[in-house]
């Protein structure tokens, strides 16, 4: 909960009201491998010179959330003079994806790795898991087309 509070801070509604120097400092510290003990510092003197600019521009002013100010920093090539910022914008975004593709990966291993392949070795459940994700790929693949292979393939084995 605290994560997603922290990450409200940069909703840039009504003139950034919600905006809070401390949770965006701490928000930062959720990604140790992103900001060192000195990218925490620039973050912070990027902050408040950030939030002064943002307030006073009327280019951000009707923003209606995060992404749309991560696309009018880019635009207006602020993304260069608050990098530190946008790096931790960018993370905010990436962040329910990434959520989102593991929860479904897990979700897949559940339904591959059922009772009667609970023995199976890795790759073999690898190659499941990988259909099972990708389905819509595999999906525009032909009945035909995987027989053919597979025929083809017979056919070199025995040559060889």
């Amino acid at each position: 909960m605290e994560l997603l509070r922290c990450m409200a801070c940069f909703n840039p509604k009504d003139g950034f009201s919600s905006f809070d120097k401390e949770k965006v400092l701490k928000l930062a510290t959720f990604y140790p491998s992103d900001f060192s003990n000195i990218d925490l510092m620039d973050l912070e003197c990027q902050l408040d010179i950030f939030i002064g600019d943002m307030r006073s521009d009327e280019d951000f002013q009707n923003l209606r959330d995060i992404s749309s100010l991560l696309m009018k920093l880019v635009e207006t090539k602020r993304d260069v003079v608050y990098s530190r910022v946008v790096l931790l914008i960018k993370l905010i975004l990436i962040l329910p994806v990434a959520t989102a593709s593991v929860e479904r990966v897990f979700s897949g291993m559940t339904f591959v790795k059922n009772k009667l392949r609970n023995r199976m070795g890795d790759q073999p459940l690898n190659d499941c898991l990988v259909t099972f994700i990708e389905k819509d790929v595999f999906l525009q693949v032909s009945d035909d087309d995987i027989v053919n292979r597979f025929e083809e393939m017979k056919t070199r084995r025995k040559i060889n």
